[in-house]
């Protein structure tokens, strides 16, 4: 490639500044005097593999993001409502298929109180979404009900709080994906055998489409987020008009007939069941507090408002569902969800509107994960920027996204649909506990929080989220019970992430503490002598370029080889000492073909580390010019790099060697 004078964009006649040409010029840009800014491309120009990966990437996932362009990936309340509220609107679609295979324990005629469960449970709903309205008011950083614990309770109570969020937003995946395989297996029996890898690959869709963004996964979920909730409004719409108008409801009174046969004692703790059962409609109600940060300014007023929409469609298609379902006779079913055989019900088994309904309550539930896939990752960031979680999990990919928290919630969450064998009810009992530990946390918090602040309406405020985490206090605890022993694992789980995430923070400190630098200490010029030592193989262009950085770098610089051949040991330091004069050869005689373990004990009993002596190892490295050959060349540097790690007073340099280019070789030198 020829070198032109082209100065790079930005650069006005007569500024002062390094000079960078061609080929340089397309991998930097001046964006102020004196700062420059690397083109995403200029690590790809030579390097066809890398430059394969980069277009395989931008073909999955999407082109890089800048960074200055994060406000343009925040959410509308429109696709907010799709991404963030897909979990608990899809909710609907099991929750009362939980309520009536809890309830169905008494006789038929214990269905006849789902409809009042699913009221009580929306009450409920309503108070705690009230709770995460204050919630996003109070906190727009995000977090949920992991920073109001952290705020008001303190560290432990936070990371309580926050694991079993985690437990939450991967059991959403794995529940949500596989209510949507028994859909689709409801309508095509068929497919039932190949449910678990159908959920397998929803999943891995579902994790490279969050891979492409927040935003794009907004215009990917939102229209069948949208189909969803269109098409179950019509359904409740024509099956009440059919029950109330053109009383369409003969089951009712053959249930009531036996509804006198059970005992009052027995009905009052399966009545408790089934609202710990089918309180699992609650879940997702905490997505919208942590995700504040994702939505458009103002991000906590469109936030709460958010919430607020939600819960009220939560709310009426939970229970218009329950409504239908009792006054239609519906029992659950093996081979046949409850909601779709509501909807064979309403329009026609086998008709055309039977099959778009169950579509897009497949896809809806499918993509009801994807509330985890922006909350689960968001979450993970915070923890990370605390010193909780590996600070990887707050690294930003190329599309903003956080890639690491939503590869990990995808693999985690297909691994339980395999172990689940895509039932539903299987992950159902560890779903609901995590929910309402979580719930009780945050609004405690909230209690703790206006006895503090005491703004305008705190008392009415405080009461609202006294009552409602004296509910889900309840709740969780009769869900614990009613569930064990499967339950009883969340119990266990939640300790050790709390353990992982304080040892985490445990070593953050302690390196932190090693690194500090105390406020009145300055930084002199070294006071210590250096020492190189080079181990050599032969003799090499790469070795000749290791020897002459380590010249650079002191003077008492050494060379050692290693051999177990003395013979051609000798005829090595003779031509040594005849190319490279002044830099000493020692010969190390190896019996037992090793390199590694001699030339540390070289180090360890000839060169010894001493207080005021750094000694640099300088290991030269040829640098292959194409990605095969890498197998090739440089196990033992690498191998030595590995041995000499955590030395005292030493220091390991690698010197690259690699092929000059020829057209820029044969240039001349300016």
């Amino acid at each position: 490639m020829p070198t032109t004078q082209q100065p790079l964009r930005g650069r006005k006649p007569g500024d002062r500044r390094v000079r960078i040409e061609r080929p340089h010029a397309d991998y930097f840009r001046w964006e102020a005097p004196g700062v420059l800014v690397a083109k995403q491309k200029a690590h790809l120009e030579r390097r066809p593999l890398a430059r394969a990966w980069a277009r395989i990437k931008a073909l999955l996932i999407g082109r890089p993001i800048a960074t200055e362009a994060e406000l343009e990936e925040r959410l509308s309340k429109k696709k907010a409502l799709a991404i963030f509220s897909s979990d608990a609107i899809s909710s609907s679609a099991y929750a009362t298929e939980e309520i009536l295979g809890a309830l169905i324990i008494g006789g038929t005629a214990a269905l006849l109180f789902s409809l009042e469960i699913s009221i009580a449970i929306a009450a409920l709903l309503a108070i705690v979404a009230f709770s995460y309205r204050q919630v996003c008011l109070a906190y727009p950083t995000g977090g949920g009900s992991y920073s109001v614990s952290k705020r008001n309770f303190g560290r432990n109570a936070s990371l309580v709080a926050a694991s079993a969020l985690l437990i939450d937003y991967t059991l959403t995946v794995a529940v949500s994906t596989s209510s949507a395989v028994e859909q689709i297996a409801s309508a095509v029996p068929s497919l039932a055998p190949v449910k678990v890898g159908i959920g397998v690959l929803a999943i891995l869709l579902l994790t490279l489409g969050n891979l492409r963004g927040i935003r794009e996964a907004g215009n990917i979920f939102a229209l069948p987020t949208y189909l969803f909730v269109g098409t179950a409004l019509l359904m409740i719409a024509l099956g009440a008009y059919r029950i109330v108008v053109l009383g369409d409801a003969a089951a009712a009174p053959a249930l009531q007939a036996t509804a006198d046969v059970t005992s009052q004692a027995a009905m009052a703790i399966l009545l408790v069941r089934a609202f710990a059962s089918g309180a699992v409609a609650l879940t997702g109600t905490e997505a919208i507090a942590t995700g504040v940060p994702a939505f458009k300014p103002p991000e906590s007023r469109n936030a709460a408002t958010t919430l607020m929409v939600m819960a009220a469609l939560l709310a009426t298609l939970f229970i218009g569902i329950t409504f239908l379902a009792v006054n239609f006779g519906v029992v659950p079913d093996e081979h046949e969800t409850v909601v779709a055989q509501v909807a064979s019900h309403v329009y026609g088994e086998g008709s055309i509107g039977f099959y778009l309904f169950q579509t897009f309550t497949a896809l809806l539930l499918f993509l009801a994960a994807n509330t985890s896939f922006a909350a689960f990752p968001r979450l993970g960031a915070i923890l990370a920027q605390d010193g909780f979680m590996p600070r990887q999990f707050a690294f930003r990919g190329d599309r903003l996204a956080f890639t690491l928290g939503i590869v990990i919630l995808g693999l985690v969450a297909a691994s339980l649909v395999v172990v689940a064998g895509g039932d539903t009810h299987a992950l159902i009992p560890l779903y609901a506990v995590g929910v309402f530990i979580d719930f009780t946390i945050s609004q405690a918090g909230m209690v703790r929080h206006w006895l503090h602040e005491r703004s305008s309406g705190w008392r009415y405020r405080i009461a609202i989220n006294a009552f409602g985490g004296l509910l889900t206090a309840i709740v969780a605890v009769v869900v614990t019970t009613a569930k064990a022993p499967a339950s009883l694992a969340v119990l266990l789980l939640i300790p050790f992430l709390v353990v992982m995430m304080l040892f985490i923070r445990r070593e953050y400190d302690k390196q932190t503490a090693e690194l500090a630098l105390r406020p009145e200490q300055v930084i002199g010029p070294p006071r210590r002598r250096e020492r190189v030592i080079i181990p050599v193989p032969g003799l090499s262009r790469a070795v000749v370029q290791a020897v002459n950085f380590g010249r650079s770098l002191a003077d008492d610089v050494r060379a050692v080889h290693v051999t177990e051949d003395a013979d051609a040991a000798a005829a090595f330091r003779r031509d040594w000492e005849r190319q490279i004069p002044g830099v000493p050869l020692v010969i190390v005689e190896s019996p037992f073909r090793a390199v590694v373990q001699p030339f540390v004990a070289y180090l360890d009993v000839m060169a010894p580390a001493e207080p005021d002596l750094i000694t640099i190892v300088v290991l030269p490295e040829y640098v292959p010019r194409h990605w095969w050959d890498r197998l090739l060349y440089n196990q033992t540097s690498n191998r030595l790099r590995q041995a000499l790690l955590g030395r005292p007073d030493t220091v390991v340099a690698t010197v690259p060697y690699q092929r000059e280019n020829e057209a820029l070789a044969a240039q001349p030198t300016r």
